[in-house]
């Protein structure tokens, strides 16, 4: 027994409340812990980046014009959809708001889009995209206080030269300007913005950042998951979106662009409803869709940029420069070509799915075993091939929770942030937010920093 102010407390009763702190501290830890970054910023040529920079509001313009493009993304989806159910799940709500038309003339756009540098060994070398990223385009958050942590790092080293090249980098202001401005064009200050996320969101921190900038423009903010919606969602008369009783001015996705994220019909029903209301919505189902790689593969075809910039071929050369070599696999004797190039040498291709998120990718001999099972059937249109792009590593620290630190062999994948906004015809805000540099080890070919293999990282310019 224990004395304690002349009561006695049974050392069980002390060992088990030792246990409960014990059990608390642990949760908190695995719940809550520091993105992974690298030890210090990561080379990237100037040059490079700023066109990455440049390029961006055309490639903010050129989504737009092809999300109001219905002939367009029907033709370009045709084959996808016949035979992936997640991509058709998507097309059929956007038969259904085409069909009953559109409740809302404000269209928002925050995307990301996202480059490697090609390096080749006759010495060239050139900025590719991988992909844009029309839905729940991360990270402007957190990127927004890296160069601080490097700017640290950079001078704790000694380096403080260095320290005070690392650029400013604000994104989440950015996709917030974004946001409000659309909250604005809504026209009720009792309208809420609402993030629709995940359940368990691991990334909420990353949210909090543009919450924050929202907050101080004195715009209110909810968090709901499509089951909150589900259960207390509606529309009235005049197709106003209202949840627990609160008029929505937009709807943010930060959710709803992998299958997994609709877990059963209602979650479907419930996206049907947002897309059918007066809400702004970013993305609206149409942009969505713009953002497919099967879009991005028909893109790269011979006088397909010029339909949406018939009078600037400037436009369309600085939008083709960014392009990889991206091939169809849709029936016929050009997919034939394409699988029978992709079985001949794997490893200077890449295939995709249509799929968000990081670690979807195939690549080398994976490829063949995909491919040889689905080359004589309508299954391999729901991929697309793009070539490999070869970045020259450079040696860094990647610091994660529970893992040594020692200097690996990184590539950098550098992404620029978009942010448009369109009323009607007239395009109001059309901008370039900001940037965010991910590194992750050589030894992986796929994955982000959600999925636990990139860090985040910012460019010190060389």
């Amino acid at each position: 027994r224990f004395d304690r102010g002349g009561k006695g407390i049974e050392k069980k009763t002390v060992l088990l409340y030792c246990c409960q702190i014990y059990i608390v501290h642990r949760f908190i830890f695995q719940l809550v812990t520091y993105a992974p970054f690298t030890l210090f910023p990561s080379p990237v040529p100037k040059a490079v980046f700023h066109q990455a920079l440049a390029v961006q509001t055309h490639f903010n313009l050129l989504v737009d014009k092809i999300s109001q493009d219905s002939g367009f993304l029907e033709e370009a989806l045709a084959s996808t959809i016949a035979v992936d159910d997640f991509t058709r799940r998507l097309f059929d709500i956007y038969r259904s708001v085409l069909k009953e038309g559109r409740s809302q003339s404000i269209v928002l756009g925050l995307n990301r889009s996202d480059y490697m540098l090609d390096q080749r060994e006759d010495g060239t070398s050139s900025l590719k995209q991988i992909e844009i990223n029309t839905i729940a385009a991360s990270f402007g958050g957190l990127a927004s206080r890296t160069p601080d942590v490097h700017r640290h790092i950079l001078q704790v080293a000694g380096r403080l030269e260095d320290s005070q090249r690392i650029l400013d980098n604000n994104p989440a202001a950015g996709l917030a300007k974004g946001l409000a401005k659309a909250w604005k064009l809504y026209g009720s200050e009792r309208a809420v913005v609402m993030f629709l996320v995940e359940e368990g969101q691991r990334n909420i921190f990353d949210h909090r950042y543009v919450e924050n900038e929202l907050w101080k423009r004195k715009i209110p903010t909810i968090r709901r998951r499509f089951q909150d919606v589900c259960k207390t969602g509606s529309l009235d008369q005049d197709k106003r979106l209202f949840v627990d009783g609160q008029e929505v001015a937009v709807v943010y996705f930060r959710d709803g662009y992998m299958p997994q994220n609709y877990i059963s019909e209602q979650s479907w029903d419930v996206r049907l409803l947002m897309e059918r209301s007066l809400a702004v919505k970013c993305p609206d189902i149409s942009t969505h869709l713009a953002g497919t790689k099967k879009v991005q593969q028909e893109l790269a075809r011979p006088g397909v940029l010029e339909r949406f910039f018939p009078d600037q071929p400037q436009v369309v050369e600085q939008i083709r420069a960014t392009f990889a070599g991206l091939y169809t696999l849709d029936m016929g004797p050009e997919g034939d070509k394409t699988v029978a190039m992709a079985l001949a040498t794997p490893d200077n291709f890449v295939l995709k799915p249509q799929r968000e998120g990081g670690g979807n990718n195939i690549y080398g001999s994976e490829i063949c075993q995909v491919l040889e099972g689905v080359k004589e059937s309508t299954e391999r249109t729901a991929y697309i091939l793009m070539d490999l792009i070869h970045p020259s590593p450079v040696h860094n620290y990647l610091l994660r929770r529970d893992a040594s630190l020692q200097v690996s062999k990184c590539l950098s994948e550098l992404g620029v942030f978009g942010a448009y906004v369109r009323q009607g015809k007239d395009m109001v805000m059309n901008e370039c937010v900001g940037h965010l540099l991910r590194t992750k080890s050589s030894e992986h070919s796929d994955g982000g920093v959600a999925a636990g293999v990139a860090v985040l990282d910012n460019p010190l310019l060389v």
